[in-house]
């Protein structure tokens, strides 16, 4: 299996210092264990996936509104409340028949918090930044996303100045779902391009 998507790959030694210097602050009374809580959870509920998924349901339901988003992705975005910093310059790249996009931080970790939350630990690792664009296809494949040789697949580099986010294409059955229901099929590896979203089983 890929370094990438080893699960057992014990933490970086900055993750250790964190949970280290949060521990010791923790037991020196300068932090609460309560606000580290409500950290994390504002990371995971308030900003994160979900989000991202609201944005998505809402451009396959809405075609005015996805005009917007693929023409100015950071107000079609606020339009929905979902605004901040690591979210300030956005851009939304669409897949389609043809094309297959993919995000990475060549640099580092830029990634756009108030839609997608926190990045997952392999968006962060080495691995993932140098070989999503040298050999796309390959990291593709180790996701377990297959494309025929004629789809284009693009990589776009996220940085300081501007996030990426990929609109996953709507998945075949999908046609008479609620923009809830359509939500809850957007997972956050979709919309960073790691990911292809199944079709709808019927019921």
């Amino acid at each position: 299996m890929s370094d990438i998507l080893e699960p057992t790959t014990p933490p970086n030694i900055p993750t250790l210092r964190i949970k280290a210097i949060q521990s010791l602050l923790i037991e020196k009374g300068y932090l609460k264990a309560e606000a580290v809580d409500e950290i994390i959870d504002i990371f995971e509920h308030r900003f994160g996936p979900k989000n991202g998924a609201r944005v998505v349901a809402k451009a396959w339901s809405d075609p005015a509104y996805k005009a917007r988003l693929l023409d100015d992705a950071t107000a079609a975005i606020a339009e929905l409340g979902f605004t901040g910093l690591e979210g300030a310059h956005m851009f939304v790249a669409e897949n389609t028949v043809d094309v297959h996009n993919m995000v990475v931080c060549t640099l580092c970790s830029c990634y756009p918090w108030p839609t997608l939350g926190l990045p997952p630990t392999w968006y962060k690792a080495p691995q993932y930044r140098s070989r999503a664009v040298i050999e796309p296809r390959a990291v593709l494949e180790e996701f377990g996303v297959q494309l025929p040789a004629s789809v284009e697949v693009r990589v776009w580099d996220s940085n300081a100045e501007i996030r990426y986010m990929v609109l996953p294409q709507r998945p075949a059955g999908s046609e008479n779902l609620s923009e809830d229901q359509l939500a809850a099929l957007v997972t956050r590896d979709s919309m960073i391009g790691t990911a292809v979203l199944p079709p709808v089983a019927k019921a």
